[in-house]
């Protein structure tokens, strides 16, 4: 967790303090704690939350812990959740635009668009529920006026789908700087859908 949040400072994915992590485990989930530079972070600052949303530690859990908690509860298969203030999402979040069809890897999210939630006040139930609403069939986010979430098996492959998000953001933006880009048509989406669900290496033969 410490060695993912300082990559996503190292990598422009997040700046400063901002953003959060979180893990599941037997009884609950680790998260990051609030306020704290990740270059500063030790193991022992990680803070262990139980799903009543009370917790274990000598640190203050992220403010944004009824997200984690609420999509780890909601998500058997999620295992890791990544949430940064991510430059192109963010600017695209501001804007309150979901990222649209213009690029066929938009389906690595899990749709055929990323949704934007409706804004609500940061730490508060009101944004987890609107989280909740975007994050429908989907792996990622943007959240209007705040940043972005993206959801993995693992801690790794949340933060692979987040760059993923990020890159596809800053494409949009600045294709939006010359005009609004073409979208792909629905029916091709939901092509891109079906063969990302046998991409990647296979097996090596006589394995």
């Amino acid at each position: 967790m410490i060695a993912t949040g300082r990559r996503m400072n190292a990598t422009g994915l997040n700046q400063g303090t901002s953003g959060n992590l979180s893990v599941r485990v037997e009884g609950g989930f680790l998260l990051t704690p609030s306020g704290m530079d990740y270059d500063a972070l030790v193991p022992e600052d990680m803070v262990r939350m139980r799903m009543d949303g009370t917790y274990e530690g000598h640190r203050e859990p992220s403010t944004e812990w009824r997200i984690h908690r609420d999509i780890l509860a909601t998500r058997p298969e999620v295992g890791g959740v990544l949430h940064a203030h991510s430059m192109f999402s963010t600017s695209v979040a501001c804007l309150r635009r979901p990222i649209p069809a213009f690029h066929y890897m938009v389906t690595r999210a899990g749709g055929e668009d990323i949704r934007c939630s409706d804004y609500a006040t940061f730490g508060t139930e009101e944004l987890s529920r609107h989280v909740l609403v975007a994050l429908e069939g989907r792996l990622a986010c943007l959240m209007a006026n705040h940043g972005m979430v993206a959801l993995g098996a693992t801690l790794a492959g949340a933060f692979k789908l987040a760059v993923e998000v990020e890159t596809l953001a800053a494409m949009y933006w600045r294709a939006l700087q010359v005009g609004e880009p073409v979208l792909l048509e629905p029916a091709e989406m939901r092509r891109v859908l079906e063969k990302f669900k046998t991409y990647g290496q296979k097996p090596a033969r006589g394995s």
